[in-house]
């Protein structure tokens, strides 16, 4: 049998192309025992708003912290989510679609009481798969043991997890050592990013590089046409 397995850091609410990474897959690992990166998308994303394309960012502790992994790194000001639902419902109140989801994501972030960003990533990211109906494993690297070198230890976590298939994000192409997946007799494929559709999006000009909640609150129940993944 095939059994295609993806390995990517946690994102706080990323963009679509995230979700149709973890739905082509079997099985989505967070490789979330790899050092946090600052200004990267782990705690933050981007949304649509009538003055432009907004940062919205989880704050967290980082002072003497320069190496942790994203595990281990925790929120600093824990009424974060209360102001970010506040921008997503003054930025998307008007979208189609948002009185659909508003209750259910109003209930999700100021009920978040977690401290740690990678669980914090992790419920957002369960919460989304299940109205996108994307029914993938979504598992943690800690589930696994992590060894070390770029290319050995997602090809360790492919065979802890059977894979026959690793599928890889484009920009990895630049140091995966493909020889060693094919000599374990797993096969490596990268996704492609390009030629996605446009949507119905507010605010001017259309922007592909924005959270998966600008295509939900503007596309609604249609949001899968709109992903590559699904497509017929």
């Amino acid at each position: 049998m095939t059994k295609v397995v993806a390995v990517v850091q946690s994102n706080y609410i990323p963009w679509k192309g995230y979700f149709d990474l973890i739905h082509l897959a079997d099985e989505f690992i967070l490789f979330d025992d790899v050092q946090y990166t600052q200004r990267d998308w782990r705690n933050r994303n981007r949304i649509k708003t009538p003055t432009g394309t907004q940062w919205l960012t989880i704050p967290v502790e980082i002072k003497g912290k320069r190496f942790q992994k994203i595990k281990e790194t925790h929120v600093s000001d824990p009424d974060w989510n209360r102001r970010h639902w506040q921008t997503l419902v003054h930025s998307y109140s008007a979208a189609n679609y948002f009185s659909l989801y508003r209750e259910q994501f109003e209930a999700l972030y100021l009920g978040l009481r977690e401290t740690s960003l990678s669980r914090i990533n992790f419920v957002l990211l369960s919460t989304i798969c299940q109205l996108l109906e994307i029914e993938t494993k979504l598992s943690w690297s800690m589930d696994y043991t992590v060894i070390e070198g770029k290319t050995e230890r997602l090809l360790s976590l492919c065979q802890q997890a059977n894979a026959t298939v690793y599928l890889s994000g484009p920009s990895a192409r630049g140091y995966m050592q493909e020889e060693l997946f094919a000599s374990a007799g797993i096969r490596v494929r990268y996704m492609d990013y390009a030629g996605y559709p446009e949507y119905p999006q507010l605010y001017g000009a259309f922007e592909h590089a924005v959270t998966i909640l600008d295509l939900l609150f503007n596309a609604g129940p249609d949001a899968h046409k709109y992903l590559k993944s699904f497509a017929p």
